[in-house]
């Protein structure tokens, strides 16, 4: 049973429970339990527990009384708390709920740091109101450290820092911050209390644990078993669904699906920023009554100002890629939509993890291919997540000439289209579950005709293939038009200027993932022999210079001892200067 906050009265500081109080939660849940008290008594904690479950609260609360207690109060631009996070759309958020309990304590200050902006603006604004308290992501966080300027100097900054928090800690890892984590922990004091925070256990986590933490207590917060007995790793409010179609079903399916919960607030998940482009701007004009966003990691500044309107709507869709699957807290969410399985299984829980949080319910439907089927299986067994089955609509919607409609109507929806089929045929190469989710047993046509494309692209993965299931449009696509009016009159400049067929050359010579790997691999490989041809000349250098060297001082001491003997009589000049001559030593020798 989930524990009152009145238990923490008198260890936590009034202000601190005033701000709780007027977030209206009246029970801590159980990673927050599980967390704060030990947190309080200065502990290192590494804690893993299901998306979802309130972590948030669970670092937030300590932090804030471990700054209220301090008994020198912090300078302006003295920073006491630092808490990382792998994307903006999270940093935001929890930087919200910093700022809610800094009303009820004015003394302190907080700055949100992340990237899409001037890495200047940050450092003019701490240097004007200073922070206490900073939220940001690694990348523009290890920037700052490592800048240098005229009354700037977040390396001295931080040497006051109480508190150290890795949110999504696994997630940190996966979108390759290793490196800039390592060198944010070398600027930090090691005299610090540190939090790591993940949904999944790693062994990069393992090792980052052994690395940043000291002697931490490990805290592990499942949910409930379910029939089976098995702790499940999705929310136990969570009713999971899959749904078996053709890809040329997929469209019409989840257009149907849409306009059956047009009242609700609705996640749909796509592998690639291309499919996200092409479809939203499709969904846009095929459900005109629905309020539609769009997301992606390559929308640079549109990021935050979608993520917070879509956070305040009651209803709508936002279609987005993995970058919205971890951390986000979106009130309200009623269904999360995976379009396309995810790159990773652990992917596949916490996207259903930004529905069903903190005790509400919600509900998530994958959509498979009829020779993916084997896949819900292994999310049962190897992420603990029973899917149950969702029949296809009866008479949805057909989807295929609509989409071709619009491709050939406006140039922009017929390349976005375009790209975006290429983008997720390279996608099912990266798949991690290979073996289920494989390229060789896509129907190419029927995906083609799914995506409402007028003809099958050309492109590595379908050299030799007989493609089937698919109809193309007869249209001259080269008279097909951009309803930009602007991008038109540029491509027709292009044209009488010959740059366009430059740029359709060198998209030709475009190669399948799997070929851009090997040569990647190939080419790091030469780099490290390379390196290592380079060490070993150098070393063999060193030692030729050591032997040259020990060879020079035998010879100077020889010299020495000569004139020595010169200088006593012990021989004359003549003698000298046979000797000095024979050892071939007349450079060194001393001036007639």
């Amino acid at each position: 049973m989930d524990q009152n906050w009145g238990i923490l009265k008198d260890k936590l500081n009034p202000q601190i429970l005033d701000a709780i109080s007027d977030l209206n939660f009246e029970y801590m849940t159980p990673v927050q339990a599980a967390c704060i008290p030990h947190f309080l008594q200065n502990k290192d904690m590494a804690v893993e527990a299901v998306t979802g479950s309130g972590k948030t609260l669970a670092f937030v609360v300590p932090m804030m009384q471990m700054l209220c207690r301090r008994g020198e109060p912090l300078k302006k631009h003295e920073v006491g708390a630092i808490i990382l996070t792998p994307t903006r759309e999270l940093a935001v958020q929890i930087s919200e709920v910093v700022d809610h309990f800094l009303k009820f304590v004015p003394s302190m200050t907080s700055s949100l740091f992340i990237g899409g902006g001037n890495p200047q603006d940050n450092v003019d604004k701490f240097i004007e109101k200073g922070a206490h308290i900073v939220v940001a992501t690694p990348g523009r966080f290890e920037d700052l450290l490592e800048r240098k300027q005229k009354n700037f100097s977040m390396a001295t900054s931080v040497k006051a820092l109480e508190l150290l928090v890795l949110d999504e800690a696994d997630r940190l890892l996966d979108m390759g911050f290793e490196v800039s984590i390592n060198t944010i922990l070398g600027f930090l004091p090691k005299q610090r209390r540190t939090g790591l925070f993940s949904a999944t256990q790693t062994d990069e986590v393992s090792k980052l644990i052994r690395a940043g933490l000291r002697n931490p207590l490990q805290i592990t917060v499942k949910e409930k078993a379910n029939s089976k007995g098995q702790n499940q790793r999705t929310p136990s409010t969570l009713s999971n669904y899959y749904m078996i179609a053709s890809a040329s079903e997929k469209p019409s399916q989840l257009v149907q699906f849409l306009q059956n919960h047009r009242k609700e607030k609705v996640m749909v998940f796509f592998s690639t920023c291309a499919s996200v482009d092409y479809f939203s701007r499709c969904l846009k004009v095929i459900l005109k009554k629905h309020q539609i966003l769009s997301i992606h990691s390559k929308m640079k500044d549109k990021r935050n100002k979608t993520f917070a309107n879509f956070r305040q709507w009651t209803r709508g869709v936002l279609i987005c890629t993995d970058v919205m699957a971890r951390g986000v807290d979106i009130p309200d969410v009623k269904w999360v939509v995976q379009f396309d399985p995810p790159t990773s299984a652990s992917a596949f829980v916490h996207r259903c993890g930004r529905t069903a949080r903190i005790g509400n319910e919600g509900s998530a439907l994958i959509m498979l291919l009829p020779s993916e089927d084997a896949y819900i299986k292994f999310l049962e067994i190897n992420q603990r997540a029973p899917l149950r089955a969702m029949k296809k609509f009866s008479n949805p919607p057909e989807m295929t000439t609509v989409l071709q409609t619009l491709a050939v109507n406006d140039r922009a929806v017929y390349e976005k289209g375009m790209r975006a089929f290429v983008s997720n045929v390279q996608a099912y190469a990266k798949h991690e579950c290979k073996l289920i989710l494989r390229v060789k047993d896509l129907d190419f046509g029927e995906m083609a005709q799914g995506y409402g494309l007028l003809h099958i692209p050309k492109m590595p993965e379908l050299r030799g293939k007989t493609i089937t299931n698919f109809q193309p449009v007869a249209v001259d696509v080269s008279t097909i038009t951009f309803k930009d009016k602007t991008r038109e009159k540029l491509r027709q400049k292009q044209i009488a200027s010959g740059q366009m067929t430059k740029k359709n050359n060198k998209r030709s010579e475009n190669k399948p993932w799997s070929q851009k790997k090997e040569k990647l691999d190939k080419k790091r490989k030469r780099k490290e022999k390379k390196e290592q041809k380079a060490q070993k000349r150098k070393a063999d250098e060193m030692d030729q210079n050591d032997e040259e060297g020990d060879a020079k001082t035998e010879t100077f001491d020889d010299d020495i001892r000569l004139i020595k003997k010169l200088k006593r009589g012990k021989i004359s000049q003549e003698e000298f200067d046979n000797q000095f001559d024979q050892d071939g030593k007349g450079s060194t020798g001393p001036e007639k």
